[in-house]
């Protein structure tokens, strides 16, 4: 999600950061800059995302715009050292309760569950899917945490596989490759992790990454098309052009 917003902020023209973990570990690393906290950059959509470990030459990158600067630091040192107008919270903390972020910008943004518009954040962009997914909200939460993921090819849940045990996740697989059912894709603490169904990974947390008991480490999508694991989805695309709209009008009328 934080990708996706920050590449559409990014291509309107914004002045764009992201901060992350030192170690992500995102699954969707193909549809995601996550990769740029390992390899220094990483490309979206025709956007590339470089890593800094400086805060001091974060200004000298965002006045280039020649791509996102990636921060791993302190993030909170950052949005005072670079006085940032408009934060965007795209963790998407299923289960946390959000504290309140009014005063780490003048414009601030929440994404996912828990979020209440002028409580939490200035405003709240809902991320369920349905009639309302990217709807800027001014006022009110967004909805409850609800139901299972999409159905691709009769598959939901069943196409995930979660951490048995926390420990470094260990593979030498690729996102967009294919697998087998069965067939053993990466390692946790010793424990071999065995593909839920055949097609090709969507998600797949980076090598050597440490990992919680119970997070989704490796998704498979049976529809087997690399385009459909490769570039910005549609939920996080939709979610993007909500915030645009939130950051445009809030920019614009203060």
């Amino acid at each position: 999600m934080g990708s996706a917003v920050a590449h559409r902020l990014f291509r309107a023209g914004y002045r764009v950061w992201i901060s992350d973990d030192p170690a992500p570990a995102a699954p969707r690393r193909g549809m995601a800059f996550a990769d740029a906290a390992f390899d220094g950059s990483a490309v979206l959509e025709g956007v590339t995302a470089t890593l800094y470990r400086d805060q001091g030459r974060l200004s000298e990158a965002l006045d280039a715009r020649q791509g996102i600067p990636v921060f791993l630091g302190d993030p909170f040192a950052v949005l005072r050292f670079l006085g940032t107008e408009v934060m965007v919270d795209a963790r998407m903390r299923k289960h946390a309760h959000p504290e309140s972020q009014l005063d780490l910008a003048p414009f601030t943004v929440g994404l996912g569950p828990n979020f209440e518009a002028g409580v939490t954040t200035t405003v709240v962009i809902e991320t369920q899917w349905g009639d309302d997914l990217g709807k800027v909200l001014t006022s009110g939460r967004t909805k409850e945490l609800a139901g299972e993921p999409r159905d691709y090819g009769g598959h939901a849940r069943d196409r995930f596989i979660y951490a048995p045990v926390a420990g470094v996740f260990l593979t030498t697989r690729r996102i967009a490759g294919r697998v087998e059912a069965e067939e053993v894709v990466a390692f946790i603490d010793g424990r071999e992790l065995k593909a839920p169904l055949a097609g090709i990974l969507r998600g797949l947390v980076h090598d050597r990454v440490t990992v919680q008991q119970g997070a989704k480490v490796v998704e498979v999508d049976p529809r087997g098309d690399p385009s459909k694991v490769l570039g910005i989805g549609e939920r996080p695309r939709r979610i993007a052009e909500g915030v645009l709209e939130a950051v445009d009008l809030g920019l614009k009328f203060g």
